[in-house]
């Protein structure tokens, strides 16, 4: 249990005070909380969100300019209400700290029937309280009007309980969106040139700024990944879908920039993307620095990239980087082929480390040392024909 929820409810400004000494929260706070005005409004307020909510000083603080009560008869209804259907301490903290002004909501008129309602379709404990947390704000919309019709939407595209709650946890499907209006007509047009509906209903779950695109460019994005040759069939044409109705044109074109920089034409990027729709979703400072470590420092030829696309959404430092160097050391010691293809890099933390560190540790005592970004090739005495001595320890800070 958070320590703030041991603290024995005070009342006074003096005590609040107190309470903070005994925290030891930084005086810039104290300093900052004496500036507020009405402070014995703001002293009760703070002290509850503290004690009964479990919010940090500051956050108490920052709360209270949106909600003030003296006293806490009605907030302490709507925590009961919230703990009645499975919210914990934690659930509570967040659910406040996101939407401080449900505290002053009436529990019996705006939250049980929500709450009731939730429970009646079989959500409970944790999976209603994942829903409350995504979007507070559902607690005080309309029962009749938004939340119903946007569960039975829903319900009309995903079928089963886990689904609808993983698409209530974006907070997209709670913010008023007239859910037939918008969605059904995309959902319409992927049905129609058979997309499956377990394919759609991954969209609908996963990226739902996706598919509530406006329909005419919604078409239009359909029709441009359909000539690009995906197949409706396949996850990778939503994940096209996807990629490009969450971007510009301009930015469309900042990334095929970007690679066209490593000498590829566009037949070889539009490749990739065939590969691997999500390697056009990476940034295209992201693009030009994953490319110009692997091919500069690496000396991979850039038609490896577009082979394995996917390697453009690794981490640089926590895995590209290190695991790259690891191979190196692997290739000059003879240990692994030269032509080795970048599909480790899809490998797992755990396939790698026991596949290539612990596997040649033996071989290699330094190898670890290595993976864990302590010394570089150049430290190991190690140089590649192609001139590997530039390929150091200061690589893993100077490629950030």
């Amino acid at each position: 249990m958070r320590p703030s929820f041991l603290f024995r409810r005070v009342g006074s400004l003096a005590n609040v005070g107190q309470m903070f000494a005994i925290s030891k929260t930084p005086m810039h706070f104290l300093l900052m909380f004496r500036s507020f005005s009405s402070p014995k409004q703001h002293s009760f307020t703070v002290a509850y969100l503290i004690n009964s909510c479990g919010l940090s000083p500051e956050t108490a603080l920052y709360a209270s300019q949106k909600i003030q009560f003296e006293t806490p008869e009605r907030a302490d209804s709507i925590l009961a209400t919230l703990r009645n259907y499975g919210c914990t301490n934690t659930h509570i903290s967040k659910i406040v700290r996101r939407f401080p002004r449900l505290l002053t909501a009436d529990p019996e008129k705006t939250l049980l029937p929500k709450l009731e309602f939730f429970r009646s379709v079989g959500f409970s404990g944790p999976e209603l309280a994942s829903i409350v947390i995504a979007n507070p704000q559902i607690l005080k919309r309309s029962l009749e009007n938004h939340v119903i019709p946007c569960y039975n939407f829903l319900k009309s595209v995903l079928m089963v309980n886990g689904n609808i709650v993983r698409a209530l946890n974006k907070s997209y499907w709670l913010g008023g969106q007239s859910l037939e209006n918008t969605v059904a007509p995309n959902i319409a047009i992927l049905k129609e040139i058979g997309v499956p509906m377990s394919n759609i209903s991954f969209l609908v779950t996963c990226h739902p700024t996706a598919v509530s695109q406006n329909t005419e460019k919604f078409s239009k994005i359909v029709k441009m990944v359909t000539e690009m040759g995906f197949d409706p069939m396949r996850v990778s044409f939503l994940k096209a879908v996807e990629v490009l109705a969450e971007m510009g044109e301009s930015i469309w074109e900042d990334k095929m920039e970007a690679y066209r920089q490593w000498g590829l034409t566009d037949d070889q990027i539009m490749s990739m993307f065939r590969l691997d729709p999500l390697c056009m979703k990476s940034s295209a400072k992201k693009i030009k620095r994953v490319m110009d470590f692997l091919v500069n420092k690496m000396d991979w030829e850039p038609a490896a990239i577009v082979r394995y696309p996917t390697v453009i959404l690794r981490s640089l430092e926590k895995k590209i980087i290190p695991w790259c160097l690891v191979m190196k050391v692997l290739q000059m010691k003879r240990l692994v082929k030269k032509d080795l293809s970048l599909a480790f890099l899809g490998y797992s933390e755990k396939t790698f480390f026991n596949r290539f560190v612990v596997k040649y540790e033996q071989d290699v005592p330094e190898l670890l040392n290595v993976y864990q970004g302590k010394i570089g090739i150049l430290e190991l005495g190690l140089a590649s024909e192609k001139g590997d001595k530039s390929v150091v320890a200061s690589q893993l800070h100077s490629s950030k």
